[in-house]
C-alpha cells in the first residue's frame, strides 16, 4: 500500500531519486523541504517504491514497479476511486521502469481510467550555450524594462504559472530562488523566475501576460535569466509539455535542443 512518509524520513528517497535519469527538480526540492509536499513509499522502515507530489500538482513516479501492493493502491488513488485526490495532477515516471507500460494497461483495461487520467508528452531539454548567445545577437531590441523580481514584484504576480506556487514566501524565493520581470507601461508583462534551484541548476519558469502574448517579451526576460545563469555558473533547465507549443518552441529558440520525451499524465479531479 500507499503510506505517507514523515519528513525525517524522507533522506531515504534521496538515494533512488539520484538513479532517476530524468529532470526530477520538483521532487527534490520536496525532499529538500523548500516546499511542503508529500512522499508515499511501500514502507516506511525499507522503502523501495516512491511517489513524491509537489505542491503545485507534479508528480513522480519511480522505484520498484513490481510492488503489487503498492500498484493497486497507486491506481486507486490515480484514478481516484475513493475519492481522496481533491487537485488536479500532472503525473512523471521513471522512464527505466515498466511505469509507463503499467499506466497505460490501466487506461486500455479499465472502463473509468480515460475519463480521470489523459495522456500527454513531457519534453526534458538540453542547453546549448553556443546557440543561445546566437539567439540573443539576433532578437529584437525592445523599449522595455527588465527588472530583477523584488518583494513588491513577487507580490504583484497574477494568475497562472508564478513564483509564489513554488516557493514558501517572498523572503525565501528572494534569498533561495531569483528572478526577472519585463515591465510594460509600469505594469507587469512577463516574468522568467527560478521554479527550482540546486547549487549547479535552476530550472526556469515563465509567464507572460495574456495581453502582452506575441510581441517577444518571454524570449528576453528568459534571456536575462540565463544570462544570470551562466554568470552564476549555473545550468539553465528547460522542461515543458509538448503539447504546450509556446514553451516548446521558446525554449529552442533560446539554445534549448529536446533531449528526452516521456508519458506525461494529467490526473484530473
Amino acid at each position: 500500500m500507499m503510506i505517507k512518509l514523515k519528513s525525517e524520513d524522507y533522506f531515504k528517497v534521496v538515494k533512488p531519486l539520484s538513479q532517476v535519469n530524468i529532470n526530477t527538480m520538483f521532487a527534490e526540492a520536496v525532499l529538500q523541504q523548500v516546499v511542503p509536499g508529500s512522499v508515499y513509499a511501500d514502507s516506511e522502515q525499507h522503502p523501495r517504491t516512491f511517489y513524491v507530489i509537489h505542491p503545485y500538482g507534479m508528480s513522480l513516479l519511480f522505484g520498484d514497479d513490481e510492488n503489487e501492493e503498492f500498484n493497486d493502491s497507486l491506481f486507486d488513488y490515480i484514478t481516484n476511486k475513493q475519492q481522496i485526490r481533491h487537485t488536479q495532477e500532472w503525473l512523471q515516471a521513471d522512464p527505466a521502469g515498466k511505469w509507463s507500460a503499467i499506466i497505460d494497461s490501466l487506461l486500455s483495461t479499465h472502463p473509468d481510467a480515460p475519463r480521470t487520467i489523459h495522456r500527454n508528452t513531457r519534453v526534458n531539454f538540453s542547453f546549448n550555450r553556443e546557440t543561445f548567445q546566437q539567439a540573443k545577437k539576433q532578437a529584437p531590441l525592445l523599449d522595455q524594462r527588465i527588472v530583477q523580481i523584488d518583494q513588491e514584484l513577487f507580490l504583484a504576480q497574477g494568475a497562472g504559472v508564478s513564483p509564489r506556487y513554488f516557493w514558501r514566501d517572498e523572503d525565501q524565493f528572494l534569498t533561495e530562488g531569483g528572478g526577472y520581470c519585463l515591465l510594460s507601461n509600469g505594469e507587469i508583462a512577463s516574468t522568467a523566475f527560478a521554479a527550482f534551484r540546486n547549487e549547479s541548476q535552476l530550472e526556469i519558469g515563465i509567464e507572460t501576460a495574456e495581453a502582452h502574448r506575441g510581441k517577444g517579451y518571454a524570449m528576453l526576460v528568459c534571456a536575462a535569466l540565463i544570462d544570470y545563469c551562466l554568470e552564476h555558473q549555473l545550468e539553465p533547465v528547460w522542461s515543458c509539455r509538448l503539447e504546450n507549443e509556446g514553451s516548446y518552441k521558446l525554449a529552442q529558440r533560446l539554445g534549448f535542443e529536446p533531449s528526452l520525451t516521456l508519458p506525461y499524465y494529467q490526473l484530473v479531479v
